[in-house]
């Protein structure tokens, strides 16, 4: 099965798909055209919006490419994630949302916005995005925030699509193998962006796990092939994960700053700049646990979001979307994983090219060639 997902791209390089607009086709065509998987994001999309950003990128590349989707939420964090849509369920946690809501009314007022409705839903056109995905199938579909049914995953096969599961824990792939998916992503807590956790557990009880030694324990734990995801930022830690077990290796972070990507010029700055010193865990931006840079909003509303996911990220999509029209990196979800201070400005296309020969060279080093 290792050979199914390798033989779609030469190199064992992904692009992580990053929602919120950073992903877009350009960046998955330039990635694709020089040797890695590019991906598409779906989340927060439409069915029509993702359908359109299929031909958009169908247009620029013949190669293979993938898109990813987010599981529907469950009414109750923590219950586990859903495998069809949960629309017109009762809000998680609504009185510690109002009590959120309340707390950043000054935010509001400040960026001269509205907050936004928590209650707008919380499956994210899974169904309908499904539909899309069976009528006309793509090369790779990966799954976020919990694992998808057996039916869900069997019908995808059949269409000729290949499934790919993130799990962040030995547990996580386990339900993920039990399942039928392809390939398990096994994201570690490096990791910029949002967690992948199957179930979302209110406080942080200290067990995430490093990427390391979470391909280590996933390897002993299932036999599908594993693509690593979580703070990789050169060649030599695509070679380190790729000896570690896994088949392929993907990153987000380092391609987010590439002229392709579709983040804000403000946020791709902020990687680099010394003022961010540091990221962190928060729930601050969308009520889910998710890697960022420190900035004002996380160190003011970070210790009192509540776990209410997708209900904050209703909440503050108006705010962040202020922020970052106004260029203003203190109130933006500067999402990041632990390497961004490695992050390098390059074309995307040549920034695979030097992955590769980053992680030639490492393999040579492991064999013994780079001896002195």
């Amino acid at each position: 099965m290792s050979s199914a997902l390798t033989d779609l791209f030469p190199l064992p390089i992904v692009q992580a798909p990053m929602a919120g607009g950073v992903s877009v086709p350009q960046l998955a065509a330039a990635v694709a055209e020089a040797g890695g998987l590019g991906f598409l994001a779906a989340g927060y999309k439409t069915a029509d919006g993702m359908y359109q950003e299929i031909k958009q990128l169908r247009s620029l590349t013949s190669r293979p490419f993938g898109v990813n989707l987010f599981m529907p939420q469950p009414e109750h964090p923590g219950a586990g994630a859903a495998s069809t849509g949960a629309a017109g369920t009762a809000p998680a946690n609504s009185a510690a949302v109002d009590v959120y809501a309340h707390q950043l009314a000054g935010e509001a007022a400040w960026y001269e916005v509205e907050l936004g409705d928590p209650d707008s839903g919380r499956d994210d056109g899974y169904e309908a995005k499904l539909a899309v995905l069976l009528d006309n199938p793509v090369p790779v579909v990966s799954f976020h925030f919990g694992c998808p049914s057996r039916e869900v995953l069997d019908s995808l096969r059949r269409a000729g699509t290949l499934t790919l599961v993130t799990a962040t824990t030995p547990d996580e792939a386990r339900a993920v193998e039990r399942a039928g998916a392809d390939v398990v992503i096994v994201q570690g807590v490096e990791a910029g962006g949002h967690q992948g956790t199957h179930r979302d557990i209110p406080e942080n009880d200290g067990s995430a796990i490093g990427l390391l030694s979470l391909i280590a324990q996933v390897r002993e734990a299932v036999g599908l092939p594993l693509v690593a995801a979580g703070g990789i930022m050169r060649g030599s830690q695509i070679a380190a994960a790729l000896a570690a077990g896994a088949s392929a290796a993907q990153l987000g972070t380092a391609f987010l700053v590439t002229p392709e990507s579709g983040a804000p010029a403000v946020h791709k700055e902020a990687l680099t700049n010394p003022l961010f010193v540091r990221t962190g865990l928060t729930r601050a931006f969308t009520g889910r646990p998710a890697r960022g840079l420190v900035n004002r909003f996380m160190r003011e509303h970070g210790p009192y979001a509540p776990a209410a996911y997708p209900e904050i990220n209703h909440l503050t999509s108006p705010l962040r979307k202020a922020a970052a029209k106004a260029g203003d990196a203190q109130g933006m979800a500067l999402w990041a994983g632990q390497g961004h201070r490695m992050a390098r400005e390059l074309p995307a296309g040549q920034l695979v090219e030097l992955l590769a020969a980053e992680l030639g060279a490492a393999g040579t080093a492991l064999s013994g060639g780079g001896a002195g």
